[in-house]
């Protein structure tokens, strides 16, 4: 079952409508980036982050399961994975990939079932 990963944990803070742009993106591990443009459609929700020279200016999109606080004030949102298992993820690519479903198909099993099963 991969579309869970396409929606908030009910424990993340997040509020409908709030503008996470340009929020600071930390894995377990450290930053890895700021959001460059997100989702927050029921089931359809994802964030894209600009990774900068971390990995060499590429962009990754997280499901929204992956987020598991937002913290407002300092303008940062915790996801529950490691730099690397990020750096790992299906390459993104913005101009084929956003409406592409079985890209979002292999992101919500890479980012479902492999670590930590079902949500």
């Amino acid at each position: 079952m991969t579309e869970n990963v396409w929606s908030y944990q009910p424990t993340a803070g997040h509020l409908a409508g709030t503008d996470l742009t340009g929020y600071k993106v930390e894995a377990t591990d450290g930053s890895i980036g700021k959001v460059d443009k997100h989702s927050d459609e029921v089931g359809d929700a994802y964030l894209v982050v600009d990774t900068g020279v971390w990995i060499f200016g590429r962009e990754v999109l997280l499901p929204a399961r992956t987020v598991v606080t937002i913290d407002p004030e300092e303008r940062k949102i915790f996801v529950d994975r490691t730099k690397e298992q990020i750096k790992n993820a299906p390459e993104f690519h913005r101009d084929k990939h956003l409406g592409d479903t079985g890209y979002r198909e292999e992101l919500g099993t890479y980012y479902g079932i492999p670590f930590g099963g079902p949500f």
